[in-house]
């Protein structure tokens, strides 16, 4: 009897279509498109000093110096700072310092005006109530309720009364680098500092400098 011959199996090749991935991917992109808060850009406010060339000096210092701290970032991380305006004539005037709590914080905070006025702590202390409000149960303050009061207390507004203000002058030298310029300015965000400004280091901070050795 003659044997019959095994039948082949036809093998199929197995295909996947990815056409409606297209389309379903493209619904996605435009969900998240659509629904997605684009982040918004972060803007520091900085208030420069003025060129204009008929300005007289007495009237570009119009702080007084007993509102003033000049602070000067030098090489390796180095901090210098001046209680008050310059004295070109005494390099003994230019204190070092270090960074954080209990450095250049701890400077701007312990700052006395002439009035007596420690602005710096006034300004936390009602910085600090002001944080409570804001974080206190059924608080109803906004946002921008917030901001604008907090505002007015860098402006030196504290509980109905106008105080004198810190005036901090930042004289980067060529030596700092780069992250000392961003971690002075978040000092002065930290110490609530209102009124700063980033000034050039000119020919006589240079030779007051060279006589204290600082680099």
């Amino acid at each position: 009897m003659a044997k019959k011959k095994a039948s082949k199996q036809k093998k199929k090749q197995t295909r996947v279509d990815f056409t409606p991935m297209v389309d379903m991917m493209m619904l996605l992109i435009t969900f998240f498109m659509l629904c997605t808060t684009l982040s918004k850009p972060m803007s520091m406010s900085l208030t420069m000093p003025a060129n204009d060339q008929n300005l007289d000096k007495q009237d570009k210092s119009v702080s007084k110096a007993s509102h003033t701290i000049t602070v000067y970032l030098g090489s390796n991380d180095k901090i210098y700072y001046i209680a008050g305006l310059p004295q070109y004539d005494n390099p003994e005037c230019i204190k070092e310092t270090t960074w954080g709590k209990n450095g250049v914080r701890d400077v701007l905070l312990k700052h006395t005006t002439e009035e007596g006025i420690n602005p710096v702590a006034r300004i936390l202390m009602a910085k600090a109530k002001l944080d409570e409000r804001k974080s206190a149960l059924g608080s109803t303050m906004t946002d921008e309720q917030y901001k604008a009061e907090l505002a007015k207390l860098r402006d030196g507004n504290v509980n109905g009364e106008k105080i004198p203000v810190l005036t901090v002058v930042i004289k980067p030298l060529d030596t700092a680098n780069y992250n000392n310029m961003v971690e002075i300015l978040d000092e002065m965000q930290i110490s609530c500092i209102g009124k700063y400004v980033i000034d050039k280091v000119n020919e006589d901070d240079k030779k007051l400098l060279d006589l204290k050795g600082v680099k």
